[in-house]
């Protein structure tokens, strides 16, 4: 097994951390982590498939290990957070490489991709959303905040950030809690105790309305190049509900599908499941 290295890349003044193993001759995927996690998500999959596929998972600015730059030097929206990611790309010099997404990792992976859909060689999607249709009740205190931010609309969003939120964005949905790392939602919470994290994180969630109205276009990008498409999913995700992933079927003639019995963060509990079908997904194209 190859040894998962923990580098860093200053990319438009910020140090990128991300993790990267396997050779760049072999296939590349670009792994695109969501919301409040970071390259950690993916451990399982660089862990397991690092031999076998050139795997690279970055932490967007303020996430991770990643510089936390203030948000008045650094930009919060989906669209700065995926021109850092591209700036990382092109750094990489990756020229060809399968983007896979969850939660954030679709808006900024779907950024990428229909700014480069010559170098995309597939999609896989893990509850990363690109329909309206995919948008769970989990939205409604966000759509308020969206309709009207204040403060009061603010602090209704506040309780997401306590280490219970937190551990519900984990646990929600799956068959036993007892199957969940606590460490995931304790790393999360270290990180978003920080200085700015809050108003960060209220920063992003309000821009996430910019995200619906690209839905058309990235749909569009999917009618348009076909992209092999593998869905991996967990149908009781509050946010990003099994009607997402159905949706994709309108536009990819030909998708892998596959829904799971647990929450958001899939592959936390069905990992071993998902990584056999990435590794069949990707050897079949």
């Amino acid at each position: 097994m190859n040894q998962i290295k923990y580098k860093n890349a200053v990319v438009d003044g910020v140090s990128i951390a991300y993790r990267e193993v396997g050779v760049p001759s072999k296939p590349t995927i670009l792994l695109l982590h969501g919301y409040p996690s970071s390259s950690h998500q993916y451990r399982k999959v660089l862990n397991h498939l690092g031999s076998e596929f050139h795997l690279i998972a970055p932490d967007y600015p303020g996430f991770g290990n990643s510089d936390f730059p203030s948000p008045d030097i650094y930009e919060y929206t989906f669209d700065n957070i995926a021109h850092t990611m591209q700036s990382f790309i092109k750094l990489k010099g990756l020229d060809s490489y399968a983007i896979m997404m969850q939660d954030y990792g679709a808006p900024i992976g779907f950024r990428i991709a229909t700014a480069n859909p010559e170098k995309v060689t597939a999609i896989i999607t893990q509850n990363g959303n690109a329909y309206e249709e995919g948008m769970g009740e989990a939205w409604s205190g966000i759509k308020e905040f969206w309709k009207n931010r204040n403060e009061s609309t603010e602090k209704a969003l506040l309780p997401a950030f306590t280490l219970e939120g937190l551990k519900w964005q984990y646990t929600h949905g799956t068959r036993n809690p007892e199957n969940i790392n606590p460490d995931t939602w304790h790393l999360d919470y270290l990180r978003m105790s920080r200085p700015n994290a809050h108003k960060v994180n209220l920063d992003l969630w309000y821009d996430y309305q910019s995200n619906l109205k690209l839905y058309p276009k990235w749909q569009q990008y999917l009618r348009d190049n076909q992209p092999p498409t593998l869905v991996v999913w967990g149908k009781n995700d509050e946010y990003f509900p099994e009607s997402g992933a159905e949706a994709f079927k309108k536009d990819i003639k030909k998708i892998d599908y596959n829904i799971y019995n647990t929450g958001h963060f899939a592959l936390e509990e069905n990992g071993d499941e998902i990584i056999s079908k990435i590794r069949d997904f990707m050897n079949a194209l």
